[in-house]
């Protein structure tokens, strides 16, 4: 069973952000690695665009460059493009001055200038209508703009941070978004492995958010059993780090307390659970099981080709390749 003991043996390991934003939780290489990436690039002011599965967490990695940044002192400011229409998006992003619309009975500041001093971060900026995209691109390179009604340029001092879900390199080469904004938003690019790709996390992310959620319901809970635990590594998550976030926060809900049992979490039956000797069960070696198992099961439905293999577990092909060699020296890629 994982319990809190567990969590507190590793959690000088566990990686995270200041406790005014949510955390980054990881043991995984290849996330510690992009972190370093990204610890890096907040000394500087270049535009970071961050690729992802949604779901992953990309807004807060967003956070991380920002608090690391000269620019912590200033606002942090998000803009979810897929939930703004074209018509609305503009008078948010640069404001508008009374009398500029129907309903503009005043003048407002958008979110540029909102951001001021500090980062400005696009969430789904694949999702930015193309006539918007040009006046985004002026941004970029000048640093002012007008707002809608005006004719006064307005000069801010902004970080442009952008994530997307979507391939944005397809999405160039078919003309909806532009070559030009892409490759100023590109400077630093840093893509999220999804959590299949990172299942040793996955124990300890479920753990940080059951300490969150139990205080939230009012219940005691030591932590999880062996068959729940099994249960949360075999599944593949395909929304990532938000359903398993939504996951744990229903077994608190629905939960009596003690050790989450495996009907609580109510996800489906994993047939790559690990069934090994008692003596045997630890977590790393079930996590090493499976991920042998899964990979393989991946393997063979693309004709043992790795190269698209890696690209259904959403991971590089080099990274593949290492964890072949890794768990063929466990002796867990044997048939």
């Amino acid at each position: 069973m994982l319990s809190k003991t567990d969590v507190k043996e590793v959690g000088r390991k566990v990686q995270g952000l200041d406790s005014d934003f949510r955390q980054i939780i990881t043991q995984s290489e290849e996330l510690l690695e992009k972190l370093n990436v990204i610890d890096n690039a907040a000394k500087t002011d270049a535009s970071v665009l961050i690729l992802g599965e949604s779901g992953v967490g990309k807004e807060l990695f967003a956070q991380r460059i920002h608090r690391q940044s000269g620019r912590r002192d200033f606002p942090f400011v998000t803009v979810n493009c897929a939930a703004l229409s074209g018509s609305l998006m503009e008078s948010e992003l640069f404001g508008h001055v009374k009398g500029a619309f129907t309903s503009a009975a005043g003048e407002r500041a958008g979110r540029f200038e909102a951001a001021n001093g500090g980062t400005i971060f696009f969430d789904e900026i694949g999702e930015i209508p193309l006539a918007m995209q040009a006046k985004l691109l002026r941004v970029l390179q000048q640093r002012s703009f007008e707002k809608v009604g005006s004719d006064l340029t307005i000069t801010v001092d902004v970080r442009i941070l952008a994530a997307t879900n979507v391939d944005i390199e397809k999405e160039v080469e078919r003309g909806a978004f532009r070559r030009d904004l892409y490759y100023r938003l590109n400077v630093i690019p840093v893509s999220i492995p999804p959590l299949r790709a990172r299942l040793k996390d996955v124990p300890h992310l479920a753990r940080f958010f059951l300490e969150g959620f139990s205080q939230k319901a009012g219940k005691t809970f030591e932590g999880f059993s062996d068959e729940a635990l099994q249960s949360l590594i075999a599944h593949d998550w395909p929304g990532n780090v938000r359903e398993l976030e939504n996951c744990i926060e229903r077994a608190c809900i629905t939960s009596a307390g003690g050790f989450i049992q495996a009907g609580d979490l109510q996800i489906r039956g994993a047939e790559l659970y690990y069934r090994g000797e008692p003596g045997d069960r630890d977590l790393k070696n079930a996590v090493n099981v499976f991920k042998a198992n899964f990979i393989r099961k991946v393997l063979k439905e693309n004709g043992w080709n790795q190269s698209r293999a890696a690209t259904a577990l959403g991971i590089q092909r080099t990274y593949l390749s290492r964890l072949l060699k890794e768990l063929k020296s466990n002796k867990l890629t044997e048939q």
